[in-house]
């Protein structure tokens, strides 16, 4: 892996797909004003940009007045596509079966004694009295998490997007690799929190299934695509991008799978490389006069 100033960017950028939180937004949650910049450039200069993250839709208000034209954004790591320019439209659900939810929930109660549940449907989040406090959902329902996934009439229920686990004990890692090696033949599981906290999708869920189909809808090659990204969740994508950027605050496997690294999230990693695309592309058509 090389750094943002020697990593080879493709020679025609269609779409920049990025991560936002440890990635885009700043550590307080906020978007600088040089990434505020960059992203217009980049959409002015007709490059697509897809927000790709692991928050639910109605947790995108930071970056909804930043989406151009096309105001696409992939969330929930990859069970949801939505259209920001409204009220939050589902545009496409690739939920996790209830069945698949409740094995996973038993296999890990099992494997992982002291393991609390949430789960995130379309509808909002649900959880477990055990799971850690959760302020902004006000309106939760609080149970266990077998009465949560509960259906009457099997598919009547409100899809459900992920299956959130926590663990106070556990390292975050070994509670991830724990997990994959117990469920995760049934579901998708990654992780995006610096403490034990799993997300667990439909089985072949992830950013980059999604932002491949994405791509294809709109013919764009993952060799036009450029991503960046900071936790075990943005693996995929960064493994399916043409060129993808690893953050500075990165995790060591997230550094491992980028073919570049740019810097951290505090000093505008993102925008840098915008600003090295568009900078590359002004010289192109400079030299091509």
């Amino acid at each position: 892996m090389t750094s943002v100033t020697d990593t080879p960017i493709p020679a025609v950028t269609r779409l920049i797909a990025t991560d936002l939180d440890g990635t885009l937004l700043r550590d307080d949650k906020t978007l600088s004003a040089r990434t505020v910049a960059a992203l217009t450039a980049a959409e002015e200069a007709g490059i697509e940009v897809f927000f790709v993250t692991g928050r639910p839709a109605r947790w995108m208000d930071v970056v909804r007045n930043h989406v151009q034209s096309h105001g696409t954004a992939i969330c929930a790591n990859g069970a949801v596509v939505t259209d920001l320019r409204t009220d939050g439209d589902l545009l496409a659900v690739r939920a996790l079966e209830r069945d698949a939810a409740l094995h996973v929930v038993r296999t890990l109660r099992e494997a992982a004694p002291g393991a609390s549940f949430a789960v995130e449907m379309t509808t909002g989040i649900n959880y477990e009295p055990s799971y850690p406090p959760f302020h902004l959902d006000p309106g939760a329902t609080v149970a266990v998490a077998e009465k949560l996934l509960h259906e009457d009439t099997p598919g009547t229920g409100a899809p459900v997007l992920k299956l959130l686990a926590h663990h106070t004990e556990l390292a975050p890692d070994a509670f991830l690799a724990l997990a994959r090696a117990t469920a995760g033949d049934r579901a998708s599981i990654t992780r995006s929190s610096p403490s034990a906290l799993l997300e667990v999708s439909g089985l072949g869920v992830s950013k980059a299934t999604t932002l491949a189909a994405c791509c294809a809808e709109r013919g764009i090659s993952p060799d036009e695509v450029v991503a960046f990204g900071d936790m075990p969740n943005d693996i995929e994508m960064l493994s399916w991008a043409g060129a993808s950027f690893a953050m500075g605050n990165a995790h060591p496997d997230v550094l491992a799978a980028a073919t570049g690294r740019t810097a951290a999230n505090e000093q505008d990693g993102v925008a840098l490389v915008i600003e090295r695309i568009l900078a590359a592309r002004a010289e192109g058509r400079t030299e091509a006069r």
